[in-house]
């Protein structure tokens, strides 16, 4: 954030020069007692440290899972990146710069600070803005494609490219003046006679990083909601569709609750820098920096909540924490194994393969037993020849072939439906055809 002096504008990404070399006298009217930086300082770090180590942490689990690539997570991996990287990069000098109203870091990073900040912003909320759309395809019109890997990530190279060119003025701006006794870092806005630039583009970047979005993701969740809470779940539905319908609620859920906290933490923010373009004269008084660095805080803390919102409301993110924290004795031990990270279909495939092993194993013991049936009743009434050699190997191929593990769950479970039709039908015949005549149709339909 930039200082608080009076002749010149403050704020997080702007200052003003127009009165910085008209001769007039600066001095730093807001300095504080050492115990209250000490306070904000504690606050500061504490948003610093759980968001980098928090959107780390979710960068981790879907890049190291494969399970978690999905469209969702990708924009949520964006968005966990553009947080981590504002708060590393940008939060901790915001402060020492709003404290002390003095820039220490010289031009380079001046314009790095006045211009990353509106372009992670913009990045995180159309990540949101994304997955509400996204949501809102799935859910409204489910027949229709999805969006694949590669498509998902060229729209996050464009929600980047559009950051960089929408911030871009910051950065070409920007510049640093040395007043007496302090060094400043602000934006030499350029003078148009026509209209003022300074103030158009601000009230443009406010809707476009706030508003805009904002209306576009309440328009698709009230949408999503009002098809997900709204109807009923028939009585006569399948778990399967149960299934589904919750794991969809509990998706938009989180999302909107991500959604409210960004909007709540930034309110107040984009409030104060309007109110600042068309009265600054209110920003001239000792107590403003106290209100500016809360409204600040409350702004950078939100990309903290995040990945805390994620832990609580999120079975996968919940496990990949717990596996990520393991070592800490405040995290209950589990079993992770990769489990939890596992997706739905995954269980209804390691299901259905125990289901079909199951009878299988059936199938193979009644096949046997009336292997050695026969093989008893051919002793007596068939004698040595061909036919004996059919009657004792035939079965035994049927067993064979029954019991036999294949390569995918698919094949066991047509081998274990065709077994069981075979069955079925010999059973019905059963009471008509003497045991030749059985092992025969037997080998006709294996």
């Amino acid at each position: 954030m930039d200082p608080i002096f009076e002749g010149a504008d403050e704020g997080n990404w702007t200052t003003s020069s127009n009165d910085t070399n008209n001769g007039t006298m600066y001095w730093n009217q807001f300095v504080q007692p050492a115990w209250r930086i000490f306070l904000w300082a504690i606050a500061y770090c504490c948003i610093v440290i759980v968001s980098v180590v928090g959107n780390v942490t979710v960068i981790w689990i879907i890049m190291a899972h494969k399970r978690m690539r999905t469209v969702t997570n990708y924009f949520l991996l964006n968005l966990a990146f553009a947080e981590a990287s504002m708060s590393a990069f940008n939060t901790v000098f915001n402060f020492i710069y709003a404290v002390h109203n003095e820039w220490y870091f010289g031009l380079v990073y001046c314009r790095f600070h006045n211009f990353f900040p509106i372009a992670a912003v913009f990045a995180s909320i159309y990540s949101m803005t994304a997955i509400a759309l996204d949501r809102y395809m799935a859910i409204i019109h489910p027949l229709q494609q999805r969006m694949s890997s590669t498509e998902t990530k060229v729209v996050v190279g464009v929600i980047w490219v559009l950051a960089l060119l929408l911030a871009f003025p910051q950065y070409y701006y920007s510049n640093v003046d040395q007043l007496p006794g302090r060094v400043v870092c602000y934006i030499d806005w350029p003078e148009y006679t026509i209209c003022d630039f300074k103030k158009m583009y601000y009230v443009c970047v406010v809707i476009l990083i706030y508003f805009l979005p904002l209306l576009v993701m309440g328009c698709a969740y009230l949408v999503v909601g009002l098809t997900l809470w709204a109807s009923e779940i028939p009585g006569d539905s399948s778990d399967r569709y149960k299934e589904q319908l919750t794991a969809k609620r509990k998706v938009v859920k989180m999302m909107i609750v991500v959604v409210c906290t960004f909007a709540i933490c930034w309110l107040p923010y984009h409030v104060y820098f309007l109110l600042h373009q068309f009265f600054p004269d209110m920003f001239v008084e000792t107590f403003i920096q106290q209100v500016y660095l809360a409204i600040m805080w409350l702004a950078m803390s939100s990309t903290m909540y995040n990945p805390i919102i994620y832990c609580c409301l999120n079975d996968r993110f919940r496990a990949g924490f717990k596996q990520a924290f393991r070592c800490c004795p405040c995290v209950p031990q589990s079993s992770y194994e990769g489990l939890e990270m596992k997706s739905t279909r995954y269980f209804q495939t390691q299901t259905s393969i125990f289901k079909a092993s199951r009878m299988e194993t059936t199938v193979s013991t009644v096949v046997q037993a009336g292997d050695e049936t026969e093989q008893s009743k051919a002793k007596v009434t068939v004698g040595p020849g061909p036919a004996e050699s059919i009657v004792g190997a035939e079965p035994r191929s049927c067993s064979l072939d029954l019991t036999s593990n294949g390569s995918s769950s698919r094949s066991a479970s047509k081998t274990v439906s065709e077994a069981s039709s075979f069955f079925s039908h010999n059973n019905l015949q059963d009471q008509t055809l003497n045991s030749s005549s059985f092992f025969s149709d037997s080998r006709e339909r294996i």
